[in-house]
């Protein structure tokens, strides 16, 4: 082979090898597709909020959010939702998922839907509909044929996204501290007795004010899925619960959901999607006063957490979407008003207010629920450098830290508020504390079992 023959081979053969790493890198490229959704899923009026709250939805004063996403190309596709409803619980957290797993074309386990738990807006729970029916309570807890038509609505517009999904090559990650919006429920007493306390509007009380935040997880963090080096979408969680003001009758997003609008505003080609974190225990309490102003304050300090937390994006190529998911069994509390018959007595007793009856057709559909063995799922996302995990109902800050202290080598995103059916689900230490309420339904021995499912989706 003289010269000119050996140097003609050469370059052709450089020329295939570029040609098969382009189609290697336009493959891993178009690896994966993102498609996204929403709906507006605002109550209608005179319709009941968190569940138990007295006073009706009377005014909606901004109006109430599903957004979400389906991620194409990880095995079976895996579905992201985050709604602006108190808790979806029981038979209607089965409803949701199935609902948009048939429309993506997957399996319920990898539907990760999540409430953000504003308090002017519903909770849903087919299951104690359905025994509120029975006592002659229809739609007391919230209306059936609008939850219906709603989850219908939304499943429709998950399969009408599909045919415009884009191509995801890169993820990102950033995050920032959010200034002075998180405090712990607990607070200690001069005394040295412990109580929590500390709601979520706790600032004209000068003790509650006073004390110091305690044990919260100061970070909004941030995952963006880009295009190239095009954004399309940006995920946020934070641990506090998102209430202002509530109870009023006046229907809203809250804070919370105030900001992601504004943070929309900025750059509208960039979706924008809000999660609680694990913040069953973290309250505003500590800087909210409840008034208006202190609504603009706090919309204002979490957008510009979110505003910094894009500037720090680091941005990685997206090379793996792995799914994890372990089944886990929490135990029913075992107070004697929780009871089988205590709470069938208290659903039946009609000289009870309906907001007692439907506390206990909740807390029966969930015990009814874990006597039929049913778990509650408990996935896991991971994107390689980073993992989302969807923590049940009001899972405690203490929570998202054992996460993240079990990856510290990683980018740990805790969701809160899953399947809410356990109400708050406390920390051992709390449950040390004497931690109680009425929005209690899940044992002690939680943190263990917590442990153990958390090990086995982010330690594989």
């Amino acid at each position: 082979m003289n010269a000119n023959t050996l140097r003609a081979t050469i370059l052709c053969l450089q020329c295939a090898a570029f040609c098969w790493l382009a189609g290697t890198q336009a493959a891993g490229a178009d690896a994966y597709r993102l498609a996204q959704f929403s709906a507006d899923v605002t109550i209608p009026l005179n319709h009941r909020c968190m569940g138990v709250l007295p006073t009706k939805s009377q005014k909606v004063v901004d109006p109430l959010y599903a957004h979400g996403f389906v991620l194409l190309g990880a095995d079976q596709p895996v579905v992201f939702c985050a709604v602006d409803w108190c808790e979806i619980r029981n038979g209607a957290y089965d409803q949701w998922r199935t609902a948009l797993a048939e429309a993506a074309g997957t399996t319920r386990e990898r539907v990760l839907v999540s409430s953000l738990h504003q308090h002017d807006a519903p909770v849903t729970d087919r299951d104690a509909a359905r025994l509120l029916r029975e006592v002659g309570l229809a739609d007391e807890l919230y209306h059936e044929s609008f939850h219906d038509e709603t989850v219908t609505r939304l499943a429709q517009a998950l399969r009408d996204s599909l045919d415009n999904a884009v191509p995801i090559s890169h993820i990102g990650l950033g995050q920032a501290a959010v200034e002075q919006v998180a405090s712990n429920r607990r607070v200690v007493r001069p005394d040295g007795s412990v109580h929590f306390d500390r709601g979520s509007r706790s600032a004209g009380n000068p003790r509650l004010a006073s004390a110091g935040e305690g044990l919260i997880d100061p970070m909004l963090k941030t995952i963006a899925f880009y295009n190239g080096s095009t954004p399309v979408l940006a995920m946020h969680s934070y641990a506090t619960h998102p209430m202002s003001y509530y109870g009023r009758g006046e229907v809203t997003s809250d804070f919370v959901g105030l900001a992601r609008a504004r943070r929309q505003r900025d750059d509208p080609s960039v979706r924008q999607i809000y999660f609680s974190g694990c913040s069953g225990d973290v309250t505003a309490g500590k800087y909210n006063n409840g008034s208006p102003e202190a609504r603009v304050m706090l919309t204002d300090r979490i957008y510009r957490a979110m505003v910094a937390a894009w500037k720090t994006i680091h941005r990685v190529p997206l090379q793996k979407v792995d799914f994890r998911c372990t089944p886990l069994q929490l135990d029913f509390h075992p107070a004697d008003g929780l009871t089988a018959d205590r709470l069938t007595e208290a659903l039946e007793d009609e000289s009870l207010t309906v907001e007692k009856r439907i506390l206990a057709a909740m807390g029966l559909a969930s015990r009814q629920r874990v006597a039929a063995g049913q778990a509650i799922d408990f996935p896991c996302v991971d994107f390689g450098q980073a993992q989302v995990v969807l923590f049940p109902g009001e899972a405690f800050v203490g929570y998202q830290l054992m996460a993240q202290q079990m990856r510290p080598d990683s980018f740990v995103f805790a969701v809160g508020y899953g399947e809410c059916w356990p109400g708050y689900v406390p920390t051992a230490s709390a449950f040390a504390d004497d931690f109680r309420d009425v929005w209690l339904w899940v044992a002690p021995g939680s943190e263990a079992r917590i442990r153990s499912a958390l090990q086995e989706v982010l330690l594989p």
